[in-house]
């Protein structure tokens, strides 16, 4: 099976991007110019959304999606994004630009718990429209980050790490916005059903016997998308004639099966990895949809 992907792995494009400020022990951070991941001519970001918290500078309007709520942003905003809630969001104007930082949990041990903030939560507020005033007032704390980072200062990336904070803190003195636009048609319906599916997705495939999947029951993929429980039931009853608690066993299913055949992983192993701390309670799941235990499962397919 393929090994995880790290950031070294991402960097190996070996373009402008390289990773002068990758160390290890301290996590990752970088900052980057938006304009360089725009128009016609414009690079893919080279970093895997599992593994970085990202905050931006949007100048331009926008629309941001999350789950079955819109956020315009008629000028300019702050949008904050973090691993494990998805978002998209579209372009609304040919003039926009901006600057973006992104860093990992771990470029923060020791000094915070960046799930606390409440821009990073999943029941949190993401985005802060901005007047032209605050807009350059994040726009020269950006800039302090560029130069920060160019610098030859032994303790630069301490200095990082307090120049993200105080954007964190300066956003959450704002007014928060209240733009959400609930969205009950087809395109909402099926805006939640690919974020779900997302969400789902992003779990696998289970590279190593220490990698547990964390979301198993239909109430958490409703906490992480901000979404009722009975909402997101109808939804993807209506988009994929499916209930939500079947869609997320029949996933477990497959990748049970794969790792039954492809791995050598005992069955009490290939059960956490799924999410079951008891191998009985994952010999009994397999075994009521399938119709036989793991193990025998095992030897049937592998001859």
């Amino acid at each position: 099976m393929n090994k995880e992907q790290t950031l070294e792995d991402l960097y190996a494009y070996g373009d402008k991007r390289s990773p002068t400020n990758l160390k290890k022990g301290i996590g990752h951070f970088n900052v980057f110019q938006l304009d360089d991941f725009m128009g016609e001519n414009s690079e893919p970001l080279l970093f895997n959304r599992r593994i970085y918290f990202k905050v931006t500078l949007i100048i331009g309007k926008t629309r941001v999606h999350y789950a079955d709520k819109v956020i315009d942003i008629e000028k300019q905003a702050l949008v904050f994004s973090n691993p494990q809630i998805p978002y998209s969001w579209e372009s609304m104007s040919d003039k926009q630009s901006g600057v973006f930082c992104v860093f990992t949990e771990s470029f923060f041990q020791q000094f915070g718990i960046l799930s606390e903030y409440p821009v990073f939560q999943p029941n949190g507020n993401p985005v802060y429209n901005l007047s032209e005033e605050q807009a350059k007032y994040f726009q020269q704390i950006f800039q302090k980050m560029f130069t920060e980072i160019n610098s030859d200062y032994i303790y630069k990336y301490d200095v990082l790490k307090n120049i993200v904070i105080e954007v964190l803190h300066s956003a959450m003195k704002l007014q928060p916005d209240e733009l959400f636009v609930n969205h009950q048609s087809t395109n909402g319906s099926e805006r939640i059903s690919s974020l779900f599916m997302e969400l789902l997705e992003r779990q696998f495939p289970i590279e190593n016997v220490n990698h547990q999947i964390e979301l198993r029951s239909a109430s958490t993929y409703a906490n992480r998308l901000n979404i009722h429980i009975n909402h997101l039931n109808r939804v993807l009853k209506e988009t994929l004639q499916q209930t939500t608690s079947d869609i997320i066993a029949n996933r477990i299913l497959k990748e049970a099966k794969i790792l039954l055949i492809h791995t050598n992983w005992n069955i009490s192993q290939i059960g956490f990895c799924l999410g079951f701390d008891e191998i009985s309670n994952f010999s009994n799941f397999f075994k009521k949809h399938i119709g036989v235990s793991p193990t025998n499962f095992r030897k049937q397919m592998i001859v």
